[in-house]
């Protein structure tokens, strides 16, 4: 069980809530995010309401301002909470949309995707084991993005405004 909480002003002042699981609308709950605790648990929390907007990947940790987990601006309007995955790792990137193109299969982390392949753009993703970060740069720099189990056929599917991924992360516990 995960638990995280959101304050409205710095260092931990202001209105607060507790979260103990996914929650896709965090609206009524307050109305800025200046600051946040991870008591227990993986999270991502997004700037809009749904999972959707800008991603930021928090482990067990405080964060007295929204710098410090790289956020924009004080905008945070829905989280999840990522299940304790211990098994394997496996994912599939293609260079076309709908698993089109060449295929490259990664069950490790990769640094700088150009440099490994000379390519940075991926169009479609199957992530068969495990939980990853994908990030816009490379080096696991930029925005991110959490890709759980699952079939991606376009990269808007996992909330990106463009198919370059400069890098990724497997998430280990």
């Amino acid at each position: 069980m995960g638990k995280i909480i959101f304050y409205e002003d710095r260092n931990f002042q202001g209105r607060s809530y507790e979260c103990s699981s996914d929650c896709a609308d965090l609206h009524s709950h307050f109305s800025r995010c200046n600051s946040i605790q991870v008591e227990s648990g993986v999270w991502m929390v997004y700037e809009r309401p749904n999972y959707m907007g800008y991603q930021y990947f928090l482990r067990r940790g405080e964060y007295p301002d929204y710098q410090r987990w790289m956020g924009f601006n004080d905008c945070v309007r829905s989280c999840r909470m990522i299940p304790n995955y211990q098994g394997s790792h496996r994912m599939r990137i293609y260079e076309r949309s709908d698993f089109g193109g060449q295929m490259m299969e990664f069950t490790d982390d990769c640094p700088s995707l150009y440099d490994r392949f000379r390519y940075n753009d991926i169009h479609s993703c199957n992530v068969m084991d495990g939980y990853w970060l994908f990030f816009e740069h490379p080096n696991y720099r930029g925005r991110q993005y959490l890709m759980r189990p699952g079939e991606y056929r376009r990269y808007n599917e996992w909330g990106a405004m463009s198919s370059r991924i400069g890098s990724m992360r497997r998430i280990v516990f």
